[in-house]
């Protein structure tokens, strides 16, 4: 498994929320093989470390050719993010895309969000 790289906060003891997304995860159905394609956001408020960008896309596309269940996976990768930057507050969120006729999403979190993000929180997800 790729190790998930991180570097120091630059804004410590301020709130600021992080937002990551990608298109392109993929593993596979652990029952059938077959690829599952999904967009995973990530959200999380820092405390001392961020997780750095390119170690993320490395470590997502390790399980490009493992069979997961879709709420595993989005909860191994939650746990993952979280022991490497230990956030305030975290969400990830898989989007798998539709399968025999239905779409699956998986909305993980850790810790509280901390107050004065009410704004942002409502802003859409893109």
């Amino acid at each position: 498994m790729t190790i998930l790289e991180t570097f120091d906060n630059p804004r410590p003891g301020r709130a600021f929320l992080i937002e990551s997304v990608t298109h392109e995860f993929t593993c596979d159905c652990p029952k059938t093989g077959q690829p599952d394609f999904a967009t995973l956001r990530l959200r999380y408020v820092a405390d001392q470390r961020c997780v750095e960008l390119k170690s993320l896309k490395l470590y997502l596309q390790s399980f490009r050719n493992e069979g997961h269940f879709h709420e595993d996976v989005t909860n191994r990768i939650l746990d993952a993010l979280v022991e490497a930057t230990a956030p305030t507050w975290m969400e990830v969120r898989g989007e798998f895309r539709t399968r025999g006729g239905i779409a699956t999403t998986i909305t993980a979190r850790h810790g509280q969000r901390p107050d004065g993000l009410e704004d942002i929180e409502r802003a859409p997800f893109h």
